[in-house]
């Protein structure tokens, strides 16, 4: 057993232990989040267009706030991009998520640092609870493969813009840093069969126990 899996398995029982607060409360817990992100928001231009501070039950917040797509939401987005604060939520973004989607166009999804934890460590809970359910934890002792969308970000004043997973994938933790394949360069490659090709260049000789990424590529 490597030092990681080793270390793995008793980090797995403490992240066990932790979600069960909200497994065996789920009405509870989701009724605590829900009232924590109206009260955070409900300064924000989108709070006080549909009248967050009045808000106080799942039905105040159906009459309040309609179902919108993407193109309801638009205005707003377009504040964010053009660098205005305390649209959708308190301050500016970290990152923008941006995807050409099936519809609308290109799109911008504004990632702040209150929501870029779900995307890190629901993918490490998912990993943890499976250690702690199998006992299985020498996968992290080998190379894992992330397939990711390319890394490199550019700026759109002042705040960076880039693919979800291109982003998540300069969050992801130092200990898995050293066994993660492809390399940061190979994963810069935006031609995808170039980029299968040094993938498979990197991989093919390598003991491989995990992939993971966008289903359609995987």
């Amino acid at each position: 057993m490597g030092i990681k899996s080793f270390f793995a398995k008793p980090l797995a029982k403490l992240v066990h232990q932790k979600n069960q607060s909200w497994i065996q409360n789920p009405i509870e817990s989701q009724q605590k989040v829900f009232k924590k992100l109206v009260s955070t928001a409900e300064h924000t231009s989108f709070g006080q267009d549909h009248r967050f501070k009045q808000i106080s039950s799942q039905n105040d917040f159906k009459s309040s706030v309609p179902v919108k797509d993407y193109e309801d939401l638009k205005p707003y987005i377009n504040r964010v991009v053009a660098g205005e604060k305390d649209v959708l939520w308190p301050g500016q973004p970290t990152y923008f998520a941006k995807t050409s989607g099936t519809t609308s166009g290109a799109k911008y999804i504004p990632l702040t640092k209150d929501s870029i934890p779900n995307h890190i460590n629901s993918a490490r809970d998912a990993l943890l609870n499976y250690i702690h359910e199998t006992g299985n934890a020498k996968f992290f002792d080998k190379n894992l493969i992330f397939l990711s969308g390319s890394p490199t970000l550019e700026k759109k004043n002042g705040i960076y813009t880039g693919r979800l997973s291109g982003i998540v994938n300069h969050h992801i933790p130092a200990v898995l840093k050293k066994n993660q394949k492809p390399s940061y360069k190979t994963n810069c490659i935006e031609d995808w069969e170039t980029k299968l090709d040094a993938i498979i260049a990197e991989t093919i000789n390598s003991p491989m126990s995990l992939i993971s990424g966008i289903p359609p590529w995987v």
